[in-house]
C-alpha cells in the first residue's frame, strides 16, 4: 500500500518536499533580546530536522523590533549585519540537517503586541483588541508610508533569511496579526485604499507577496499563511478567505497553509473565544472529524489549484491520509504534538495510528476548582495558560535536548511570564 505521508510533493515553482508532514509554526522565544538567533534555537530545530517532517516552518520572524508577537521572537527588520547572518546561517543549518526543507514564517503582530514590548502598537485602525486583563494597549492607524515601509521590510527579511539557507518564506497573514488586522472589517475601518472593499483590504499583504516574490526570485517557495476565517460576527469570513486564495494564486503563491481565529477567537487551538463563534457556510466532508479546518481546504481546492497545507488537531494517521486522498489538503501540518514527540513525523510515516492529544490531560485550574472554566475571563486566561505549557516544552528541549512532560501549567505559565520580563528589561 502507498504511503501516502511519505510522498513527495513538487510546488509551482518547482521546489519538492520530500513528504506531506511538516511541523507547523508556534512560538520559540529563544531568541535574544536583541532578536539574534541562538544556539537554543539550532538546537531545537536540530531534534525537529532529525524527526523526519520534510517542511519545518519557524516560529514569527518579526520585521518591527517594536512589534513582536512576543519578547524572544527572532526579528530581520533590516539588512542583517554580519554577525546576524552568520547567526542566522547557523540556525538554517542545523534545520535542514535531514534533508528537509526550512522555511522562515515571516511576521508583524500589529495590534497583537504586548504593551510590554510597545504600549501603542501600529496597526490599520484604532481598534483595540478584545481581549481582557489589560495586556494589549490601544493601537495607533498605519500611514499609507508605514505601510509602505512594512512591505519594503517583508521583502528584505525575505531575501536576508534566503541569503542564510532557507529554503522558502511564509507570509503570516492568519490568527490576527497584521495582514489579517487589514483583511477583517472589523479591525480594518480605514477609508483609503487599503480599506473599505475586501481588493483595498488585501492590498497590503498582495503588495507584500509581490515584494517578496521580487526579492527572493521565481525559484524559491513563497508560501501564505491565510484564515479560513475569523469566526467573528462581521469578521473575514469564507467566502472572503476564497476570494483571497483566487488572487493569491494569481499572484504566483506556491502553497497556501489554511488556519482560523484569532486571539479573540481562538479557533486554531481548539478554544471558545469571549464571544459566540460565527457559523461559517461550508459543507462538512464525511473524513474523520478532528482536523478544525480540513472542510475548509475541500471547498477551497474546487476554485483553486494551488498546493494547501492545513494545520489545527490532526492527531490520527487515518485523518490526515484521508485529507491527502481527498485532496482537501497537499500538506499536513502537525503543531502541538510535535512540543512532546519531536519524531512524530517518522512515526507516522512507519505506521503509528494516533499522536497523543497532551492538552486533554493540562488545565491551569486542579480538579475541585475546573468549574472556574465555565467563567469567561477565566476560560480565556486558562486556555492561553494551556499553551504556555507547550511553549514550556519547546523552551526545554532548545535548552536540554527534550522536553519535559512533568512541567504542570501553573509552573509553566510563571517560567513564561518570568523570561518574557527578562527578555524586555531596558
Amino acid at each position: 500500500m502507498t504511503n501516502l505521508l511519505a510522498q513527495p510533493l513538487t510546488l509551482p515553482c518547482g521546489a519538492t518536499l520530500p513528504n506531506r508532514l511538516s511541523k507547523a509554526a508556534m512560538t520559540e522565544g529563544l531568541a535574544t533580546a536583541q532578536g539574534v538567533p541562538t544556539p537554543e534555537l539550532e538546537r531545537l530545530y536540530g531534534i525537529w530536522s532529525d524527526g523526519g517532517a520534510g517542511m519545518l516552518l519557524s516560529g514569527n520572524i518579526q520585521i518591527d523590533r517594536d512589534h513582536l508577537e512576543r519578547p524572544g521572537n527572532v526579528i530581520v527588520d533590516s539588512e542583517p549585519s554580519p554577525e546576524m547572518q552568520a547567526a542566522l546561517a547557523s540556525w538554517a543549518k542545523a534545520a535542514t540537517r535531514n534533508g528537509n526543507h526550512f522555511w522562515a514564517q515571516i511576521s508583524h503582530a500589529g495590534r497583537q503586541t504586548q504593551k510590554i514590548i510597545n504600549k501603542t502598537p501600529k496597526a490599520p485602525s484604532a481598534v483595540k483588541l478584545g481581549l481582557p486583563g489589560g495586556q494589549f494597549g490601544e493601537p495607533v492607524a498605519l500611514t499609507a508610508e508605514e505601510i509602505a515601509e512594512i512591505v519594503r521590510r517583508f521583502a528584505v527579511c525575505a531575501a536576508a533569511v534566503k541569503a542564510a539557507g532557507f529554503t522558502g518564506v511564509q507570509v503570516h497573514s492568519a490568527h490576527g496579526y497584521l495582514f489579517s488586522q487589514f483583511l477583517s472589517p472589523r479591525s480594518n475601518l480605514r477609508t483609503d485604499q487599503y480599506g473599505g472593499t475586501l481588493a483595498n483590504r488585501a492590498r497590503a499583504l498582495l503588495d507584500a507577496v509581490a515584494a517578496v516574490r521580487k526579492a527572493v526570485g521565481p525559484d524559491f517557495p513563497v508560501s501564505v499563511k491565510l484564515n479560513s476565517a475569523d469566526f467573528q460576527k462581521g469578521g473575514f469570513d469564507f467566502e472572503d478567505s476564497l476570494q483571497v486564495v483566487q488572487w493569491l494564486e494569481q499572484a504566483g503563491v506556491d502553497l497556501i497553509e489554511i488556519s482560523g481565529g484569532t486571539y479573540e477567537q481562538p479557533k486554531l487551538l481548539g478554544l471558545q473565544g469571549m464571544e459566540e463563534e460565527e457559523k461559517q457556510e461550508v459543507a462538512e466532508s464525511t473524513m474523520v472529524r478532528e482536523a478544525y479546518f480540513v472542510d475548509f481546504a475541500l471547498a477551497m481546492q474546487k476554485k483553486v489549484s494551488i498546493p494547501l497545507m492545513v494545520t489545527g488537531g490532526f492527531r490520527q494517521r487515518l485523518a490526515m491520509e484521508q485529507a491527502l486522498e481527498s485532496g482537501s489538503a497537499d500538506v499536513v501540518g502537525l503543531g502541538r504534538p510535535m512540543c512532546v514527540m519531536t519524531d512524530a513525523p517518522k512515526q507516522l510515516m512507519a505506521g503509528l495510528d494516533e499522536l497523543p492529544r497532551f492538552e486533554n490531560e493540562l488545565s491551569l485550574f486542579p480538579s475541585w476548582l475546573e468549574f472556574l472554566g465555565k467563567l469567561k475571563t477565566l476560560r480565556a486566561m486558562a486556555g492561553f495558560a494551556v499553551q504556555y505549557w507547550f511553549y514550556g516544552q519547546i523552551d526545554a528541549i532548545g535548552r536540554t535536548g527534550q522536553a519535559n512532560p512533568q512541567l504542570t501549567v501553573f509552573k509553566a505559565t510563571q517560567e513564561t511570564m518570568a523570561l518574557q520580563k527578562k527578555l524586555t528589561k531596558r
